[in-house]
């Protein structure tokens, strides 16, 4: 069986720009033809605001969240959705509302902040606003902790095998599942760091980006009590300014299988940062 092919630009390639936007649908009936509107459209409205400038390689991916799932579509629906269940462990990993999420992207903010103001006059009325986080690249397209981001990212057909459901639930190949989390950085503490304990901490070199050896890289026991090294699959991060010397850092990670997200999710809420990250509502 040929590999699914995307229905959404799920793995288009990271870009300097992005806006993550979550709405929740108010209850009463009649907006729901307005979200179904929207959804007719929204490739004509990609194509109004990209066409302006087809170099900046705008994109939006539309996902629903599993009671958004269940009010506008119903059966069948995909295996593993499900609404995410909170985690306890060194941290607490909530759960927020959210029934769309909408991940916008380009070369350039300006496409992406009209794009979503687009979306949103034609939402006018029907949805309240969860959260609105804005993402840029850093200098040298690092993050705000100074370490270049998406280096281990797949691309080509290796992105689309780490994202895209495929014959394992054939009714929805193509498709893809998605967990957004937040972190609040003390930077203040962190760039108190030493740049070495920064790199362990990261699994990274600060300055040339190359992989730490596997022996002295982070490590988290599973939940088998066996040792393994933390990775990702598909990402993108964004930040938003939060109280003095702190930032909120959203982490945007694409999996085929729900239930690998949430492994994931785990390890994050696990990881051993000595204080420097934790999750944010």
């Amino acid at each position: 069986m040929p590999p699914a092919i995307p229905q959404q630009p799920v793995v288009a390639p990271l870009t300097r720009a992005a806006i993550f936007l979550v709405v929740t649908i108010k209850s009463e009936p009649g907006y729901d033809s307005v979200v179904r509107a929207l959804c007719g459209d929204l490739a004509a409205l990609l194509r109004a605001v990209g066409f302006r400038d087809i170099e900046g390689r705008l994109s939006c991916v539309m996902g629903f969240g599993s009671d958004a799932w269940d009010r506008f579509f119903g059966e069948p629906r995909p295996k593993d959705l499900h609404p995410f269940r909170e985690i306890h462990g060194r941290h607490h990993a909530v759960a927020t509302p959210g029934d769309i999420l909408l991940h916008i992207r380009s070369k350039r903010m300006d496409l992406c902040f009209e794009l979503a103001t687009l979306i949103m006059a034609r939402l006018s009325g029907a949805v309240s606003t969860a959260d609105e986080v804005h993402g840029f690249k850093y200098f040298d397209d690092r993050d705000l902790i100074g370490f270049v981001d998406g280096t281990e990212n797949p691309v080509e057909q290796a992105a689309v095998e780490a994202t895209i459901i495929g014959e394992e639930d054939a009714a929805f190949a193509g498709g893809s599942y998605v967990i957004v989390q937040k972190y609040l950085h003390d930077l203040e503490r962190w760039n108190e760091l030493a740049v070495e304990m920064q790199e362990k901490i990261i699994g990274r070199t600060k300055l040339s980006d190359i992989e730490l050896d596997g022996a002295v890289k982070p490590r988290l026991d599973d939940d088998r009590g066996e040792r393994k090294a933390v990775g990702y699959l598909t990402r993108q991060h964004a930040v938003r300014r939060s109280r003095k010397g702190r930032v909120r850092h959203l982490f945007h990670r694409l999996c085929p299988v729900a239930a690998q997200d949430r492994a994931d999710a785990r390890e994050h809420v696990r990881w051993p940062a000595t204080g420097q990250l934790r999750p944010a509502a």
